[in-house]
């Protein structure tokens, strides 16, 4: 037969309540499993809620958690391996894009200064 106890928010509370269980020849419900999930707690700086069903409810809730940033952290990894390709192509892009705008900026100088020297001719001949 075993006891149900509730309020326990430490290893060291569950190990009296288990002690005390034990006094009268029962044992607290599912003690191994909650001494370990409190252990962990311990370790991790979590607080306990109190009750077996609850920290059980909260340790699943943390390992739901901590699954999904591993799983986001690996596709982060995956996303990062592709970007290399990524980053080289963007490269390429911008050289292409900075030749362009090059070009165009070479050509606009030379239209102005053909226009200057267009303009220059016109006021010589106009004052010879």
């Amino acid at each position: 037969m075993s006891i149900r106890v509730d309020g326990i928010e430490s290893e060291d509370e569950l190990r009296k309540a288990q002690a005390q269980a034990q006094a009268q020849g029962t044992s607290v419900t599912n003690y191994n499993e909650w001494e370990q999930i409190l252990k962990e707690f311990a370790e991790n700086g979590i607080e306990s809620t109190g009750s077996y069903a609850g920290d059980v409810a909260k340790m699943k809730e943390i390992q739901t958690t901590v699954e999904e940033y591993v799983n986001e952290i690996e596709q982060q990894q995956k996303a990062q391996q592709s970007a290399p390709k990524n980053d080289e192509n963007q490269k390429v892009e911008n050289s292409a894009k900075t030749d362009s705008d090059q070009k165009l900026k070479e050509t606009f100088a030379d239209a102005t200064s053909s226009q200057i020297m267009s303009d220059y001719m016109k006021y010589y001949h106009l004052l010879a």
